[in-house]
């Protein structure tokens, strides 16, 4: 795979997380009737579906900006990773097995992008053992 290559997948895929993200957390702190509705049908309260809108904008904010800010980069990665995980399993024990498909496609996105951004910065591991 080329550089160019690997590139293009993790900026496509950046992109394509931020809008899934960025709008996911614009509803939450908007209180979209729809996002709520669901989010409190899970059982979680009103007080963290506004933290988790905030913590996905700003790790929005973080994935966009090109080249900057690696560490802070695995730690969005990581964090999308534990709402995806977290939605899963929310949506599994309470709504059932069909309603976990978005989680399950934001899963494989989120995955391909983490894959090309580690091809990119490959030096990363060494770079955060200083």
């Amino acid at each position: 795979m080329t550089q160019k290559t690997i590139t293009t997948i993790y900026w496509i895929g950046t992109v394509l997380t931020s809008l899934w993200f960025g709008a996911s957390g614009f509803f939450e702190i908007t209180g979209n009737p729809i996002v709520w509705g669901i989010t409190q049908q899970l059982g979680y309260p009103p007080h963290f579906i506004y933290l988790l809108g905030i913590a996905k904008l700003s790790g929005v904010a973080v994935l966009l900006i090109p080249g900057k800010l690696l560490r802070l980069k695995e730690w969005v990665f990581a964090g999308v990773f534990f709402d995806i995980i977290f939605a899963f399993g929310s949506k599994l024990s309470v709504i059932g097995l069909t309603a976990t498909l978005d989680a399950v496609i934001a899963f494989v996105m989120v995955t391909v992008t983490y894959l090309m951004f580690r091809k990119l910065y490959p030096g990363l591991d060494a770079q955060f053992a200083r």
